[in-house]
């Protein structure tokens, strides 16, 4: 995978920032107040996502974040398609002063491949 060379170092450097939660944990908290957010785009969530899961594209996470989660303290459980953009994006939300964000490991890959819920 040379060609996301770059991709994967910017990737690993975020993953050493953030903490990532298995999607089994996240599937746990899934009904107990916890926010998932999806971070990938828009033709992905249509053809499935985590119910209950907002939908903020990487693209526009940090300009959406604040009206949907105000609360800084909140546990936000990002993911993506397999747990790259989701990393990025968690680490951004730490810097923007979210103490509790994080990444699902694996993304909504490891999500559908543990047998958890999905819906369009």
């Amino acid at each position: 995978m040379a060609e996301h060379a770059r991709f994967e170092k910017l990737v690993a450097k975020a993953k050493r920032n953030i903490t990532e939660t298995s999607p089994a944990d996240a599937g746990a908290k899934l009904n107990s107040g916890e926010v998932i957010v999806d971070v990938r785009d828009k033709d992905e969530w249509d053809e499935g996502h985590i119910p209950g899961a907002l939908h903020m594209s990487r693209g526009t996470i940090e300009l959406d974040i604040e009206e949907k989660v105000p609360e800084t303290n909140a546990m936000i459980i990002c993911h993506c398609g397999g747990g790259g953009r989701s990393a990025l994006a968690a680490e951004s939300l730490q810097k923007m002063g979210y103490k509790n964000a994080r990444s699902m490991a694996g993304g909504f890959k490891a999500w559908k491949a543990a047998g958890l819920p999905t819906t369009k």
